[in-house]
């Protein structure tokens, strides 16, 4: 029988990062799910400590990739659950009965396409450092993302026949585009109101931060128009600034 989800968690040389993310899965008072590490053939103990982890659920994949997200295609090749859920080496489930809130909530909705909710930042003793700098709206349309990532790619569910492969011309913002298309193929999204998501902090990374948000800036005016997407980003500097501050803050 198909399980209800296929977590996927893609690694490359996590053994510092893997272990919470392993035991928040293994903790989740709803077991009807598979969890599918996908990992790029580290030359740690990744592998090791997830073989070790005893869960019977836990299905690893150890092969060399090309990167994240040709990792994430791999793993939604190999999903057999009806929903998918990307959760990173690193990130976790913020409490042990969020799987199960998420699944009442496809339940109780007969099945919509996308179910999502709001991430709080950690750091690695998974102490809150902070909500997310963008707060999941109640309401999610395709046109919600034109205002940028506004739910966070872990807290963000989606119905497996709906969600496609990511884009691997987009090396650092793939996830957006892909978020934008499965919204594009959701009949329903619906909100749970609270944190379903625990995301690591792992410090600033400015390199990959500007080509993650050249590459954003050209999906957001591929989906939504040039013109209003280079309007839109004036709006979008104070909290560009805001965010570069309070990171700045966490590693005081």
């Amino acid at each position: 029988m198909k399980p209800l989800f296929s977590i996927i968690t893609v690694t490359y040389n996590a053994e510092k990062t893997l272990l919470p993310t392993l035991l928040s899965v293994k903790e989740q008072s709803c077991v009807d799910y598979e969890h599918l590490i996908m990992d790029g053939g580290s030359s740690d103990s990744t592998v090791i400590l997830a073989e070790s982890c005893g869960n019977p659920r836990l299905k690893i994949f150890s092969e060399p990739d090309s990167g994240l997200y040709h990792a994430m295609n791999k793993g939604i090749d190999k999903a057999s659950g009806k929903y998918l859920i990307f959760l990173n080496a690193g990130d976790s489930f913020h409490s042990p009965s969020t799987l199960q809130t998420i699944a009442n909530a496809i339940i109780s909705n007969d099945y919509p396409g996308i179910v999502y909710g709001q991430t709080d930042i950690v750091d690695s003793e998974r102490e809150k450092l902070a909500n997310r700098h963008l707060v999941a709206p109640e309401t999610l349309t395709y046109k919600s993302f034109a205002n940028g990532m506004v739910v966070c790619h872990q807290a963000f569910v989606v119905l497996a026949k709906i969600a496609p492969q990511f884009n691997l011309k987009y090396r650092y913002s793939a996830d957006y585009e892909w978020c934008i298309i499965c919204l594009q193929h959701s009949r329903k999204n619906i909100f749970i109101p609270h944190t379903i998501i625990d995301y690591l902090f792992e410090g600033l990374t400015t390199a990959n931060r500007k080509q993650s948000l050249l590459e954003r800036f050209r999906i957001m005016a591929k989906y939504y128009g040039t013109v209003p997407t280079i309007i839109r980003h004036f709006s979008f500097l104070p909290r560009f600034f805001a965010r570069n501050k309070k990171e700045k803050s966490f590693t005081k």
